[in-house]
């Protein structure tokens, strides 16, 4: 005898598949013994918490999930994709922080601590086009976005309010829960999943929902040096030997 309705079955089954999930992991993920099966197959029933997990990860509307609307997720339009921290000088200016390929693995977990922004070079450039926004340096890992962008090299972007506000055009960090990763982003009509685009065709094109993404930078420049630079000291002079050539870059008069 099943205990569950079916639509409710269905509607979980799907969830779990178009997330590539087998049973046992999404049990895990939801905080259920063992697998979903028994959930599957209609002798378990949905829990509240295991109800609150799908709104709390998946925005997975509990409505849609009883069969009594046909929104699946919720507040997909307001994903807050602004940075969570931002950084000062003493004269109450905004920094670029720097954040390597070494940092960037630890970014999304620790993406709302102000203390571990501490470790981290920071700069200002006093240049008009860094002026008035939040900007942040990422260094690029991988060889996905050759040959605009090659394994080592920084970009510094800015960040982006709204998921509505990307262009097909231009290039975006984009930091998930688990990576940062530097992307072309897509948006079909009609479809409520961002296709991340590599510029290497090596790299397939694959999607994810909005409310993975944690911030959103918009690349509109890159630096690329000719040293490694392996300290917070090293960096920071590099990054003053690079002033003259972004300048050139962003087409500012010496």
């Amino acid at each position: 005898m099943r205990v569950e309705n079916e639509l409710t079955i269905k509607r979980f089954i799907d969830i779990r598949r178009e997330l590539g999930y087998t049973q046992a992991e999404f049990a895990a993920l939801l905080g259920i013994k063992n697998t979903t099966a028994d959930i599957e197959r209609g002798k378990t029933k949905l829990s509240g918490k295991l109800v609150t997990e799908l709104l709390r990860q998946f925005k997975i509307n509990p409505m849609w999930l009883y069969g009594e609307s046909d929104q699946k997720h919720l507040a997909t339009d307001a994903v807050q994709v602004i940075p969570k921290v931002v950084t000062v000088s003493n004269a109450e200016q905004e920094n670029i922080v720097m954040v390597n390929a070494k940092a960037a693995a630890g970014y999304p977990q620790n993406i709302q601590d102000t203390s571990w922004y501490k470790e981290l070079p920071a700069f200002n450039l006093p240049i008009p086009e860094f002026r008035n926004a939040t900007y942040r340096g990422f260094q690029v890992e991988g060889d996905s976005m050759l040959p605009n962008l090659k394994p080592g090299e920084w970009v510094l972007a800015k960040a982006i309010e709204k998921i509505d506000d990307v262009s097909p055009n231009k290039m975006y960090v984009v930091v998930l829960e688990d990576a940062v990763l530097v992307k072309k982003i897509e948006r079909l009509p009609k479809s409520n999943d961002i296709t991340l685009i590599s510029l290497n065709e090596s790299y397939p094109p694959y999607k994810i929902k909005p409310y993975h993404i944690q911030e959103l930078w918009q690349v509109n420049s890159k630096i690329t040096f000719g040293v490694d630079a392996t300290t917070e000291k090293g960096l920071l002079r590099q990054l003053q030997e690079s002033m003259e050539e972004l300048k050139t870059q962003l087409g500012t008069p010496k």
